[in-house]
């Protein structure tokens, strides 16, 4: 079990990752808000030694990833709130930033789940691939499509 102190320091480090992430995958602040806390409860729970910074953000992406597709299964499981709530709270700096923000929104949750994590997380296609408990191959193939539909999406949206 984490120390007080280890816990809290690592709350604090990783609790927007968390969130970002599972917002991602539930488009909704209240179910990703729920996610984030139980990954947080199991965090101190959990008697895991962990090796390092890194093994313990992999662990949290991994548990958080699970939280969100347990949700996403009950069927308890309401309509998320209108994004628009939740961009307005972001702050964009650019017109350009909520273009992007809502295209990657848009996506399916496999793909964001792979738009977040590699470019905003750092994490390589392999590291991904582990995180989501699939083929590199299918990390790989799922980027792509991402991109193919972002360039579509925010090509079109340019010619409006």
């Amino acid at each position: 079990m984490l120390s007080k102190e280890r816990f809290t320091a690592a709350a604090q480090k990783y609790m927007d990752m968390i969130f970002r992430l599972a917002f991602s995958y539930l488009k909704s602040r209240e179910d990703a808000d729920d996610v984030t806390q139980n990954v947080l409860v199991a965090l101190y729970r959990t008697d895991k030694d962990f090796e390092s910074a890194e093994h313990m953000k992999a662990w949290l992406i991994r548990v958080t990833v699970n939280e969100c597709k347990k949700m996403l299964r009950s069927p308890w499981r309401r309509r998320g709130e209108p994004l628009e709530d939740y961009e307005n709270a972001l702050g964009f700096q650019a017109p350009e930033d909520r273009e992007l923000y809502d295209a990657i929104m848009a996506l399916d949750a496999k793909y964001r789940a792979v738009i977040v994590l590699y470019y905003y997380e750092g994490y390589s296609i392999r590291e991904t691939a582990q995180l989501l408990g699939v083929p590199p191959a299918t990390v790989g193939t799922r980027l792509a499509r991402a991109r193919q539909q972002l360039k579509f999406t925010l090509t079109e949206a340019d010619r409006l």
